[in-house]
Formats: C-alpha cells, sequence, structure tokens
C-alpha cells in the first residue's frame, strides 16, 4: 500500500489487518528511540492512550522486531474512509442529500476534534486523510490514525493547535469552501472553552492563511 519514504505498509482486507514496517528516518532514529521510545512503540503506546480516552484508534494486535532490526506494528483495520475521500468524491454535490450529508460531516469533525483538543491530545499529522470517518445509524463515527507522533498536555500549546488546525486546512478551495472550513471551525471552538474568542479568531485565520501559503508554495492554491 501507499505510505511514506519511511515505512511499508500492507493491508488484509479479507483478515481486516494492516501490517507496517517502521524504516529508519535518519542514522540518529536509534538514539531518538533510547530517549524517548522508538516509533513503533510511540505509535502503540498513543493509540492506546486515544482508546483510553475514548476516542477511536486502530487497535493494536501484535508488534515486534524483524531480523534488518525494523520494528514492525500489527493493528486491526479500522472502519470508514479518509475524511478527505468524503469530501473529493461521496460529498461533491452541493445540492439534496450529498450537501446535507457533508455538512453534518462537517459539524461532527469539528466537535470531534474539539473535544480531542479540549482533552489535551495533539495529532502529529492532522491531515484530513488521517481521519477515518464512517456514516452508522445517523451520525458519523471517526477514527485517527497515523498516530505514532501524538502528544498530551494539558492545556494545548497554541502553536501545536495552530498546527493542527493547518493541516486540516490543506484542502484547495473547490474541494472544501469557506463555508465549510467555518462550519468545521465555529463546532470546534464551542469544545475549546478556554480560549478567548480573539484567541480563537486569531488561530482560524493563521492556520488558514499559513495552510494557503503552502498550498500556493504546492502550486495548488
Amino acid at each position: 500500500m501507499s505510505s511514506s519514504g519511511f515505512a511499508r505498509v500492507a493491508g488484509n482486507p479479507e483478515l481486516a489487518i494492516f501490517f507496517k514496517e517502521f524504516l529508519p528516518r535518519s542514522p540518529a532514529e536509534a538514539l531518538k528511540a533510547m530517549l524517548r521510545g522508538s516509533r513503533a512503540k510511540r505509535a502503540r503506546l498513543n493509540s492506546e492512550a486515544l482508546l483510553r480516552a475514548g476516542f477511536d484508534a486502530p487497535a493494536n494486535l501484535a508488534w515486534g522486531k524483524l531480523a534488518n532490526g525494523h520494528e514492525y506494528l500489527f493493528t486491526a483495520a479500522a472502519p470508514g474512509q479518509g475524511v478527505s475521500t468524503w469530501l473529493r468524491t461521496d460529498l461533491v454535490e452541493r445540492q439534496g442529500q450529498p450537501l446535507a450529508l457533508r455538512r453534518q460531516l462537517l459539524t461532527e469533525l469539528g466537535i470531534h476534534i474539539g473535544r480531542l483538543h479540549a482533552t489535551g491530545f495533539i495529532h502529529g499529522d492532522l491531515r484530513t486523510s488521517n481521519i477515518l470517518a464512517q456514516y452508522h445509524q445517523d451520525r458519523f463515527r471517526f477514527t485517527l490514525i497515523d498516530n505514532e507522533r501524538n502528544s498530551h498536555q494539558l492545556p494545548s500549546p497554541g502553536k501545536l493547535l495552530l498546527k493542527n488546525l493547518m493541516q486540516l486546512n490543506m484542502l484547495t478551495a473547490a474541494e472544501l469552501s469557506r463555508t465549510d472550513r467555518w462550519r468545521f471551525f465555529h463546532n470546534w471552538q464551542r469544545q475549546m472553552r478556554e480560549l478567548t474568542q480573539p484567541e480563537t479568531r486569531l488561530l482560524a485565520i493563521e492556520s488558514y492563511q499559513w495552510a494557503r501559503r503552502r498550498l500556493a508554495a504546492k502550486g495548488k492554491a
């Protein structure tokens, strides 16, 4: 399966499991692992922390080390598909039932990520493809994947909140309109009661502008 250059990923749909082999990012990888734990260990522990806190994450099944020294992790397949797929493929039409579901998705996603941040969790790479969404019994259920770089701290540092919001904004105007972004942000903001109105407004503006600059640099603005 497609993945970053620092991992090998395979899946078995029949068994509903995924395999991930963690490839070294740099020669300093071993030293970093001694200080804060390996990437495989952090991925496993961070997913378990989310599950204990009531957030969905892939269940860990087995882990260990291969003959080449690389660590691996087997996880149960999580239900649903990436939020980016919902927005780009399934809910493109802006009328009727697709529009209603699109609005519901963004509303419930805002509430979910707001609860996540209010609880002190910051995702290491909160792109919409790393949030799986399943529509079941008239509501969306979300699962966070690729959790190896997550952190937990209360209150959540503003610069990390900003980064997560920027990552969620990394969709073009055709994929996510200003109204879509505001619908998500308004519901995220309602969960972040420790932040003032000016603080949340600043986060909204700065995260959007940061994402626009990054998209422009990629030729996607």
